[in-house]
């Protein structure tokens, strides 16, 4: 029984031209990152790489018609390295760049090709939540099929994540708060998966305390955000290396019709449902693995273990509001299509949960919260 692996070297700089000069960036690497992030931190340096700039080809989450869009520019262009400099949309797009022979992102999706590395990849996060620089994971959107799908595999594992604080500095608040979030969601849903272990469980705390500290002296103070760049970058990795080797569980699974059918920003999707799966978690089994969870929770947020879910709420209420389902345009009608759907489509999520979820339970964490 495997329990742990990590097959990707970590490296920080303190700046992109540190980070460019040892890696030797040329003209056999395709770049794969944003305009707002190519201007102000890499025009400069003069590189003679070939850039892709994601936006181009389509706004908001990753999707499979943005990947066959670049696809089809690409054709005719030779690189040996792919290199994914941006939030999770570059990073996802750019995890199938590397593969040998792709011609559609869909059949690498749905596994009608084999899944053989052809490119190194190096990858540099420019939010503090994804964790995707060290997990063997692509998530886009289906357009066809209005819901997402996860492609895991090592085929798309990075060689190389690159840890730039700098890189921090221009993203807004809102989709910094979301992503550090969802990053606090990785070491959570890691530490009481089935497959959880001690090794992971280093990784989970360690995210964990980093996080909550930070949120703490942030909190009301949105701008002392940019103290922290090293601590958040470094603690969202370490949660991507918990979930990366032991999964995600209902939380994520519940998130993926909402971010499919209304195009919600991974993160924020995967805050609504946070403290209510976790609730459920411990009405359906008080005295496993969650014991634990929600002791080490008590200590970081300074409150009794059965105020843990309260006291998150409030403290992650400081920093983004969590909306009504409603708002983002569900209707009630949907809860229960919502449900069938995950079962249906999630099961490779829902097998990493801390207790089996029924149709009915998902349909009432949906209603609950529309």
């Amino acid at each position: 029984m495997q329990l742990f692996k990590l097959k990707t070297t970590v490296h920080e700089f303190a700046d992109f031209k540190a980070f460019a000069e040892a890696f030797a960036l040329g003209e056999r690497d395709l770049v794969i990152t944003n305009e707002f992030l190519y201007e102000p931190f890499m025009k400069a340096c003069g590189l003679p790489c070939h850039f892709v700039m994601q936006e181009h080809y389509g706004m908001g989450e990753p999707s499979d018609e943005m990947m066959d869009k670049i696809l089809g520019d690409l054709k005719g262009i030779s690189y040996d390295r792919v290199i994914a400099i941006g939030g999770g949309t570059v990073i996802d797009i750019s995890k199938l760049f590397v593969l040998d022979g792709l011609t559609s992102a869909l059949d690498a999706f749905e596994r009608k090709i084999e899944l053989k590395k052809a490119k190194k990849l190096v990858i540099v996060p420019t939010t503090c939540g994804t964790g995707s620089e060290v997990t063997n994971i692509s998530i886009a959107e289906i357009k066809s099929r209005h819901t997402k799908m996860g492609l895991a595999d090592d085929a798309i594992v990075a060689d190389d994540a690159v840890i730039i604080p700098e890189l921090l500095r221009g993203l807004p608040f809102r989709f910094y708060a979301a992503a550090s979030i969802d990053a606090l969601i990785h070491a959570v849903e890691a530490y009481v998966s089935p497959r959880a272990n001690a090794y992971s469980h280093i990784f989970s705390l360690e995210a964990m305390r980093i996080i909550i500290g930070v949120f703490r002296k942030i909190a009301g103070n949105p701008e002392a955000r940019h103290e922290y760049a090293s601590e958040m970058l470094t603690a969202a990795n370490m949660a991507g290396i918990a979930f990366g080797n032991v999964g995600v569980g209902a939380v994520h699974a519940l998130s993926y019709p909402l971010g499919g059918n209304y195009h919600v920003p991974h993160g924020e999707a995967n805050y609504q449902f946070f403290t209510a799966v976790f609730k459920l978690y411990h009405q359906k089994n008080p005295t496993g693995s969650i014991v634990a969870l929600e002791q080490k929770l008590a200590e970081h947020l300074e409150c009794q273990p059965s105020e843990v879910y309260e006291a998150l709420d409030a403290l992650l209420g400081q920093l983004i509001a969590r909306r009504p389902l409603r708002e983002y345009g569900m209707q009630e009608e949907e809860c229960r299509g919502f449900a069938k759907a995950v079962l249906a489509t999630q099961q490779r999520l829902l097998a990493n949960n801390y207790v089996p979820f029924s149709e009915d339970e998902i349909a009432q964490i949906y209603t609950q919260l529309y």
